[in-house]
């Protein structure tokens, strides 16, 4: 489905530069030229291709181009402006030097994904820019919705240091309950607060302009009634603690938001505080005194928080605090990625047997990608490239796929692998002896395979019916029924008559891979034998199977490997 997604893509892309007529040849050449890793595929590529020109060229122009911007926004971005101050982000407003503190904050109830990681790549590369700090702050005061893992805070670190992000002050927002107290009774003398008896009947009144009686109650009444709060002296939704804000104010979300709440912690415990605190503060009140107190500069989130910036502000107002510089970015819409922490969860509650975990590749959450093989620096770089712009981004798994392919190529030792393999007897009047560099780059690094004759060897079912063949490294055969007939070794023979360069496996020697390629919720599963080089490398190295694609190394059984497929 993913390469008929990109297909489709590059069909439109195509059509809307031609005034609406797609072509075939440009389509192809445009494919293979952007991802020549597919060019094993261009067969398949080839039939997609002709089906969405048919389908595309239907469609008018204004269609087709509303299409390509909605649903293909990434195929949109000219190669100059990619390469134009590639990953280098613009400067920070009132920033000085050796003084800005960022902060990444995530709510430790499940680990990080993707999304997560914009934020907290883009407050640590800050921090570093302008040689100043970060920190890291856990986020987990909301124990009955929210509920913190208590695994998730160590998973959370060692994802970011994976992800070479550095903190240099850490904080646990819910050992800081008595902190929230404090400031929350300064707020309540300054009067820019009240407690609200009020119950469900306050939203009606808020939404109308009008707010719970309580609220013109004096300082004395509202500090009692705090107390009382923080004693267990009122139930769950009996009291809460408002924010005196705007009554008329256009966003009724704004109008006296909740501070405090209760929570019946002896229902819901706190897995590091269990039930010793029964009123909680909300994320907008425990974010701007923490920010305030640990001298936050600079806050970077997406725009979807603008409206609790708003909130924040009547704090610092009321406080008479100087607040930080609040840079808000566009969404990042992220396509061909399971994201979804509640799904993720419900996904291996439901089926402990199906899924490896909450790292298992075909979720997106880091460890997920860290498992299928994608390198740090890869999405580091990816996110470096879509920045703190005010416009939504989309991303999808081609673009970290290209990134990491580029990244991992020049590295990456290659071997030979054989899926849905065939064995054929070797004829031919002596031994010979195959040297193969395992990287083109490297061709001081290689392994030699002596062959026989009467050797048998293992090649893929669709390469033997090729019938003149050259295998890679050794020489030209004719392949008759089970048997590979040595022709000769020259490779201009081979060139001359355009042979397909094909992978083979000793038979004697050779090592089971399965290898499994994350498909939506499924994996695509391939059964094969690769050459005995393999023995070489182990759990989390990175290969590239020669035509087939990047894996890591994932289980070792005794000869037997199981590998990712981190991207073709």
């Amino acid at each position: 489905m993913e390469l008929e997604k990109l297909v489709k893509g590059y069909v439109l892309k195509n059509a809307v530069k031609h005034g609406g007529k797609a072509k075939a040849g440009s389509v192809m050449s445009m494919i293979l030229g952007d991802h020549p890793e597919l060019k094993p595929r261009a067969k398949e590529i080839a039939g997609l291709v002709k089906k969405y020109v048919e389908e595309v060229n239907k469609l008018s122009l204004q269609e087709q181009k509303r299409i390509l911007e909605e649903e293909y926004e990434w195929l949109l971005q000219e190669k100059e402006e990619e390469k134009k101050e590639e990953g280098k982000l613009p400067p920070l407003p009132n920033a000085i030097p050796g003084k800005v503190v960022t902060r990444f904050a995530p709510n430790p109830d499940f680990v990080i994904h993707l999304g997560n990681a914009r934020p907290a790549i883009l407050s640590d590369e800050y921090a570093k820019m302008y040689k100043g700090r970060m920190v890291l702050r856990f986020e987990d005061t909301d124990p009955r919705t929210k509920t913190p893992m208590i695994e998730a805070y160590d998973l959370i670190k060692e994802d970011l240091k994976w992800l070479n992000v550095v903190w240099h002050e850490e904080y646990i927002q819910s050992k800081r309950m008595e902190i929230f107290y404090s400031v929350a009774k300064e707020v309540i003398r300054r009067g820019c607060a009240y407690v609200d008896l009020c119950g469900e009947r306050s939203r009606e009144l808020l939404r109308s302009g009008k707010a719970c009686e309580t609220r013109n109650n004096s300082i004395e009444w509202q500090l009692e009634e705090f107390e009382k709060m923080l004693e267990g002296y009122y139930g769950e939704g009996e009291a809460v603690l408002r924010i005196k804000t705007d009554l008329n104010h256009p966003n009724p979300s704004v109008r006296d938001w909740v501070a405090f709440r209760i929570i019946d912690t002896e229902r819901y415990p706190h897995p590091l505080v269990g039930s010793k605190y029964v009123v909680w503060p909300t994320y907008n009140f425990s974010v701007s005194v923490d920010d305030h107190m640990m001298g936050i500069t600079h806050v970077l989130r997406g725009k979807e928080h603008q409206v609790n910036t708003e909130k924040q502000l009547y704090i610092y107002r009321c406080m008479e605090w100087e607040p930080p510089e609040f840079i808000h970015f566009g969404r990042l819409k992220l396509e061909g990625f399971i994201m979804s922490k509640s799904y993720i969860r419900k996904l291996l509650e439901e089926n402990p047997d199906k899924f490896m975990g909450y790292d298992d590749p075909r979720f997106g959450t880091i460890a997920g990608l860290r498992r299928r093989g994608i390198l740090p620096e890869a999405i580091r770089q990816l996110i470096l490239e879509v920045g703190v712009k005010r416009g939504d981004a989309r991303i999808s798994w081609y673009n970290l796929a290209a990134i990491n392919r580029k990244l991992l190529d020049p590295v990456a030792d290659r071997l030979m692998y054989v899926w849905e393999p065939v064995e054929l007897v070797v004829e031919a009047d002596d031994c010979i002896t195959a040297s193969i560099p395992y990287h083109p780059d490297k061709p001081e690094r290689k392994r030699t395979i002596r062959v026989c004759p009467g050797d048998k060897l293992l090649v893929n079912k669709q390469d033997a019916a090729a019938g003149e063949v050259r295998l890679i490294g050794l020489g030209n055969f004719i392949v008759e029924e089970s048997k590979a007939i040595l022709v000769g070794t020259e490779l201009e023979y081979a060139r001359s008559k355009k042979l397909p360069i094909i992978q083979w496996v000793p038979s004697q020697g050779a090592m089971r891979l399965n290898v499994l390629e994350p498909n939506g919720l499924e994996f695509n599963v391939y059964n094969g034998f690769v050459e005995p080089a393999i023995s070489e490398y182990g759990v989390d190295d990175r290969l590239q199977l020669m035509r087939f694609g990047f894996i890591r190394i994932d289980e070792v059984k005794g000869e037997e490997y199981t590998a990712i497929l981190a991207h073709r």
